[in-house]
């Protein structure tokens, strides 16, 4: 073979080329890059946590606690608790048994069903909140039938309820769909193999290799659920003391110029989101112990 046709190997540290300094950045850039993360942190994040608390806070403690303690406070709080309980359990239910007929059956339409629990994501949740207005409003497409039978869901609970449920409901799906599309369906397919019921299998087997991605979905859920505003503003009816969640309360008391009030009650929102953080580092790290990768809430995987 002539020499031209030979493939010569050199060693990229003989050549005088490290690869691992090409991967590593000089000190300032490293200072610098450093230093604008930590900027933008304080700027979006820590100034405007440390300013609802201390908004709070700025009348003392007995004017805090007479804002959390104040009478359509409680009935916030209490229909807040309330909706997100119920939204989770519903949700937790449909996510399981959605992400068990996706990622372990084929049935016509699954396609169309992925796609629909994608909406909430696609659609603004104002519309999504006009859309049961539409629907269960007086003027409504059911709103004769529901108005013959003294049932209200339109400007009362179940429609808070309704409209929360339909924001969040992608959140558990989306968690579990793309894990146990990895973890595949072997080990259920060897338990009932073995005679084990489906119930069996369920509890034995696809329950324990899905909780933390399920638990990391419950999170998700709850956050938002706690925290949704436009769908549960449009179907509320803003009715103080009854139909007002935490979220539109704060905005009830700002519009008031009632600042100490407003931001007392958004702190328990922010304490309930630092809970939520803690709660969610904590499932990422037993996951990542048992070498469980989770995806993110918006995933947007398919099913070949």
């Amino acid at each position: 073979m002539s020499n031209e046709n030979q493939e010569v190997i050199i060693n990229p540290r003989q050549s005088g080329y490290d690869p691992t300094r090409a991967l590593t950045e000089p000190p300032m850039v490293r200072f610098i890059l450093i230093a604008l993360s930590l900027l933008f942190l304080g700027l979006f994040l820590f100034v405007p946590l440390a300013v609802v608390f201390a908004t709070a806070l700025e009348k003392g403690i007995q004017a805090y606690g007479e804002a959390v303690l104040e009478r359509d406070a409680l009935s916030a709080i209490r229909l807040t608790l309330l909706t997100t309980f119920i939204s989770v359990v519903l949700n937790t239910l449909f996510g399981v048994a959605s992400a068990w007929a996706i990622t372990r059956f084929q049935f016509p339409g699954k396609n169309i069903l992925i796609t629909l629990i994608d909406l909430p994501f696609t659609v603004s949740p104002v519309v999504s909140g006009l859309v049961f207005v539409l629907l269960f409003g007086l003027q409504g497409y059911f709103g004769h039938w529901l108005a013959d039978h003294n049932l209200k869901v339109i400007f009362a609970t179940p429609g808070i309820v309704l409209a929360t449920v339909f924001i969040t409901f992608p959140f558990i799906s989306r968690e579990l769909i793309p894990l146990m599309q990895e973890q595949g369906p072997e080990e259920e397919e060897a338990g009932m193999v073995l005679g084990a019921s489906g119930w069996q299998i369920f509890w034995k087997v696809t329950l324990p290799n899905i909780k933390w991605g399920l638990l990391y979905g419950i999170i998700l859920c709850n956050a938002r659920a706690m925290g949704e505003f436009g769908a549960v503003s449009v179907v509320s009816g803003h009715i103080r003391g009854l139909t007002n969640t935490m979220p539109l309360h704060v905005e009830i008391l700002y519009n008031e110029y009632n600042f100490t009030a407003a931001f007392a009650v958004a702190s328990l929102l922010a304490f309930l989101a630092l809970l939520t953080l803690v709660a969610k580092a904590f499932i990422e790290t037993h996951a990542q112990d048992e070498k469980i990768a989770l995806p993110p809430a918006h995933e947007q995987s398919r099913t070949p």
